[in-house]
């Protein structure tokens, strides 16, 4: 293996590892599948992977898998006989170009990773009343636990997420 093969993997490893999660949420924007746009996503990039082991140049390989998650999700609309004319992503805001989309997908990502991070109890709280809506009371049902645990948990998990987010701030503008 010649060092820039081993260059070309690790490249495609970094790509995988920061673009996988906000490709499946663009996808997400065309989808109401998860399990359908990770599968889309995963094939985006085995035909990207294909392509360069081929030898064929990619020159902006971002833009190649956004246009090409996007292409493959239009097919399989098509494919269950969905209208897809003028179809752009869109969220509850209403329609939103694909570059809007992919920064929203972008922005989300970072979200679930640093969500990702919390104490396991403390993740699966504020997903519980976060994304699944469920009242304080439901989640201390649920989980076997006190209302005052729930409400402890929550707070620590946004605790963690401000502080995360002021991390970063100070990193890239401190």
């Amino acid at each position: 293996m010649t060092i820039g093969h081993q260059s070309s993997i690790m490249d495609f490893e970094a790509l995988f590892r920061t673009d996988f999660r906000p490709l499946c949420l663009y996808a997400l924007h065309y989808l109401s599948d998860v399990d359908a746009a990770e599968d889309i996503v995963q094939e985006c990039f085995m035909k990207l992977w294909e392509k360069l082991e081929q030898g064929t140049a990619v020159d902006n390989r971002r833009a190649y898998l956004y246009m090409t998650v996007r292409n493959r999700c239009l097919d399989q609309l098509k494919k269950k006989d969905l209208p897809t004319e003028s179809l752009k992503p869109n969220d509850t805001y209403g329609i939103i170009d694909d570059d809007d989309a992919r920064q929203r997908s972008q922005t989300e990502a970072r979200l679930w990773t640093a969500i990702d991070s919390l104490p396991e109890k403390c993740r699966e709280v504020f997903i519980l009343s976060k994304r699944d809506g469920l009242k304080y009371e439901e989640i201390a049902d649920e989980l076997d636990i006190s209302v005052n645990t729930v409400r402890n948990q929550i707070s620590k998990a946004l605790r963690l997420l401000k502080e995360g987010a002021r991390k970063i701030y100070s990193f890239f503008f401190a």
